[in-house]
């Protein structure tokens, strides 16, 4: 009774595995519902299309024909944005991420250049220098609204592709491509731009010189006292991760760019720090380092977080051993408050 009853459960396995190879190969080649798909975006039926491409492309993913998936949702994303549907764009784009995720896709330069074409797709409205300065309210609240969703889309989108990056890339903190990308759309499309978002993925990107571009352009238009806090801000958060060389990138490219521009470089007992600073990192000086934090300490304290960034650069650069109060539970914060 056994032997023949463990005979019939390896029936049906072979029945089950043999029908699921069998729909593996019943599936038409991608390209196919590719351009099809595309017809029925480009007569505006972009609801119906959206459907569509989640359930086919969940079919390929299911037979494991990842790449054709992939196509399909790329294809996708790229099309709903371009015809302004951002909501549905950025849904197919996640879709896209998670769908690399699945199919274990490594990192590499022909992924990234996808993940930029449909970053590129994401609209770019120009705001108001201050929202103040306008008529017609109601048109910029829509504004903002729109705004709003804009960001919000493409930053789901590029932190799920950082994520996905730290996993199946070189960079445990995600492609360095990527974190530019995010911090570049975050920083000209958000109504009110938070420079704490915007300095968190520049440093952790390639590129101070484009970092040192965008924050001229905030020393441009910030309130008062924004200035000098934003760079310093900028500069500790290098130096927290043991990147030296990046930080004195960019406040020599800082100091080029406001010299040419009629945006003048803030002079201030913080920058007086930085100055310091960045010259003591050169040199083992791990008294001078204290006499600096010392000397300095009341418009350190200007901003709670640089305390904290200080104890990471001293961990980083003289091997001090932090002390957290909170112990474990200091750490879990930490984490939490993390983008």
């Amino acid at each position: 009774f056994f032997f023949s009853l463990n005979l019939e459960t390896k029936r049906r396995n072979f029945i089950f595995m043999s029908r699921q190879r069998s729909k593996r190969f019943e599936l038409p080649p991608g390209q196919e519902n590719v351009d099809k798909l595309e017809k029925v975006v480009k007569d505006g039926n972009y609801y119906g299309a959206q459907q569509m491409y989640k359930s086919i492309s969940a079919r390929y993913v299911t037979a494991e024909r990842y790449s054709e998936a992939l196509d399909i949702l790329h294809s996708g994303a790229c099309l709903q944005l371009a015809h302004g549907q951002v909501t549905c764009g950025a849904e197919l784009a996640l879709l896209f991420v998670e769908t690399l995720g699945k199919g274990k896709v490594p990192f590499d330069d022909e992924t990234l250049d996808r993940l930029r074409k449909i970053y590129d797709g994401f609209p770019r409205v120009p705001l108001p220098q201050h929202l103040w300065d306008v008529d017609d309210m109601q048109q910029l609240s829509e504004n903002l609204g729109c705004a709003k969703i804009r960001v919000e889309g493409c930053s789901s989108f590029l932190k799920a592709a950082i994520k996905w990056s730290s996993e199946f890339g070189t960079s445990s903190s995600g492609a360095p491509e990527l974190h530019i990308l995010l911090a570049e759309y975050i920083f000209s499309e958000s109504p009110e731009v938070d420079m704490n978002r915007v300095t968190y993925h520049f440093v952790r990107g390639n590129n101070p010189i484009k970092f040192a571009t965008n924050l001229v352009s905030f020393l441009g238009r910030c309130y008062p006292g924004e200035d000098d806090l934003a760079i310093a801000r900028a500069v500790l958060r290098y130096l927290s991760l043991g990147n030296l060389k990046d930080a004195n990138i960019l406040v020599e490219e800082i100091k080029k760019q406001t010299e040419a521009s009629e945006v003048e470089f803030p002079k201030t007992d913080l920058m007086q720090f930085i100055n310091f600073l960045l010259q003591t990192m050169e040199r083992d000086a791990f008294p001078l380092f204290n006499m600096l934090r010392a000397n300095f300490k009341s418009c350190i304290e200007r901003e709670p977080a640089f305390n904290e960034l200080l104890d990471d650069i001293a961990e980083k650069f003289y091997g001090v051993q932090r002390r957290n109060p909170m112990g474990m539970f200091g750490d879990i914060f930490k984490m939490m408050g993390a983008e």
